[in-house]
């Protein structure tokens, strides 16, 4: 980051920004020129003026006029064209100007002439143009130019003597005009200096502070009291809508904000005490925590929302609660699954004796189902409690689902054919996730999909849809059967643990998976749609962050 200190300012008072307002003021310096040369030109040809005024050689004054005019518009052209001066140019044209109004001075009454005045102007500019020894060159010229031709008039045309002292006189306006206007452009060029190095400074912060906030993973929207979004970042799009940012600075096309967002700001507006509930944007998105807070506490227009993704909140109470989970597990194993084994074992003892009734062997079964049912469910805690922590890899979807379905059709030998219709996008976004855990979720997935399609339509058949979500920047996966479909008022109760309509599942197995996702940062959702059946979708995280 560029230093702003007045020091090393000093050192390098000619910087690109200097320059650059160097050749802006001879530019400016140019026009003013043109116009005095345009204005002695003129006078030449108004016949009142010229029959008044005194000239040594008039010939030789018109010539002068006239050439210093085509010279400034010749400049002036140039300029315009498009021309950059350098230094140089710059001190040429200084230079010019003092010594061509000295010879016009001379052509016409002396140093007595109003032109004196124009001399300080050139004086006074080139200090301006270049605050250093050469502005007091410029002096120096001009001082010995004026008195030169004083003295040369005393000594050749018995001019006043007076006319030395008017010199001398105008050679310490000309040095005072130098000294001060040197000291004056040098504090000029410093501050302005100063001012571009902070500028710069800031404009590099701002920089690195829209980076910072786009690559957060914290949604961050700026609102104003109606609601309208002035301001976002990625993640807030990515959680709010399903799409990355595509300005560099965030949302700038209009969006309306989801509706528990807006429910949630208005309780805000209404009440700043008022606690908002976790919600989730969409359907297929993950449960988002939103606080508001006023960026004008003033005048409350503008308003800073904070959205936080539950997931990773899930994931620390998940850690504690798998903790808890596995010293329960524990007395489970001893408590439950050995009495469970023992009359399991037992019902098998009396299937074997010759002498069961008819109505006592369905007891048995009865027994027996209800034994492997709940020894299916300790199975299930037990595995989710021995659940080791995710080792995560970036994945070719496209690949993998493909080894997927051949590895999972040639482990469902049946007498009905399995059908896994396997439709994927031309462009689908890496992911990075355990392979292990996601084929358990899966496999999950698809027994459930072909048990309930064969149970509505004879077949075992599902879909496995793989794209992109909206943004191009996530992989998902979804899963549909044909079944009957979920009751709309089962819906939210679907991944709830023991949660079941079917009489012989256990509940959790829709739980677990959802789990499992959670632990690989992706999100697995029920998708409402017309189509007919069941539609689970799993999203994974973005491929390039870290898990």
């Amino acid at each position: 980051m560029a230093s702003d200190s007045p020091t090393s300012v000093a050192r390098s008072p000619f910087g690109p920004h200097a320059k650059y307002q160097q050749a802006r003021l001879f530019r400016i310096y140019n026009h003013y020129r043109l116009v005095i040369s345009a204005l002695l030109a003129g006078l030449i040809f108004i016949e009142p003026f010229m029959a008044e005024a005194k000239f040594r050689w008039l010939d030789s004054y018109q010539v002068g006029a006239l050439s210093y005019f085509a010279v400034n518009g010749f400049i002036a052209l140039v300029l315009v064209a498009g021309f950059h001066p350098r230094q140089r140019h710059i001190t040429l044209s200084v230079l010019a100007d003092i010594l061509i109004i000295h010879g016009l001075l001379l052509a016409s009454s002396g140093i007595t002439s109003g032109l004196a005045n124009l001399v300080i102007v050139s004086v006074a500019a080139g200090n301006i143009l270049a605050p250093n020894r050469l502005g007091t060159f410029y002096a120096a010229l001009a001082t010995l130019c004026s008195l030169g031709i004083s003295i040369w008039a005393t000594l050749t045309l018995n001019a006043s003597a007076d006319d030395i002292v008017r010199a001398g006189s105008l050679g310490i306006l000309y040095f005072a005009a130098a000294f001060v206007l040197q000291g004056i452009s040098k504090r000029v060029i410093r501050s302005e200096a100063l001012a571009t190095s902070r500028a710069k400074s800031i404009a590099e912060l701002e920089q690195i502070n829209q980076q910072i906030i786009q690559r957060m993973r914290t949604g961050i929207l700026v609102l104003d009291r109606f609601g309208q979004i002035r301001l976002a970042n990625a993640a807030a799009e990515e959680m709010l809508f399903e799409e990355a940012a595509t300005h560099p600075y965030g949302m700038r096309q209009a969006r309306t904000l989801p509706a528990p967002l807006r429910n949630g700001l208005d309780a805000w507006l209404s009440d700043h005490h008022a606690k908002i509930e976790p919600f989730q944007a969409t359907q297929t998105s993950p449960l988002l925590q939103a606080n508001f807070t006023q960026l004008d506490q003033d005048r409350g227009d503008q308003i800073l929302v904070f959205i936080e993704d539950m997931s990773k909140v899930t994931q620390q109470a998940q850690q504690m609660k798998l903790a808890s989970l596995g010293r329960l597990t524990a007395g489970i194993a001893h408590e439950i699954r050995n009495p469970l084994g023992a009359i399991s074992h037992a019902a098998q003892l009396m299937e074997e004796s010759p002498h069961i009734d008819p109505s006592d062997q369905q007891m048995l079964d009865i027994i027996r189902r209800h034994s492997k049912r709940v020894n299916g469910i300790i199975e299930n805690v037990l595995d989710l409690s021995r659940r080791r922590i995710a080792s995560t890899e970036l994945v070719d979807v496209r690949s993998w689902l493909t080894n997927f379905c051949d590895d999972f059709q040639q482990t469902q030998a049946d007498i009905i054919p399995v059908s896994i219709e396997l439709l994927i996008e031309d462009e689908v976004p890496g992911a990075r996730f355990d392979k292990s855990q996601i084929e358990q979720v899966m496999v999950n997935l698809c027994d459930n999909g072909l048990r309930y399609s064969e149970q509505n339509t004879g077949e075992k058949r599902i879909q496995l849809l793989v794209g992109a979500t909206p943004d191009g920047e996530r992989a998902r996966v979804d899963i549909r059967d044909f079944g009957a479909g979920i009751a709309p008022e089962y819906r939210n109760s679907v991944f709830e643990p023991f949660f079941t309509l079917d009489k012989n599942g256990t509940g959790l197995g829709l739980y677990l998976a959802r789990e499992l996702c959670e632990a690989n940062q992706a999100h697995l959702s029920l998708v409402e749609d017309d189509e007919p059946g069941c539609r689970f979708r799993i999203t994974f995280a973005h491929p390039g962050r870290m898990i």
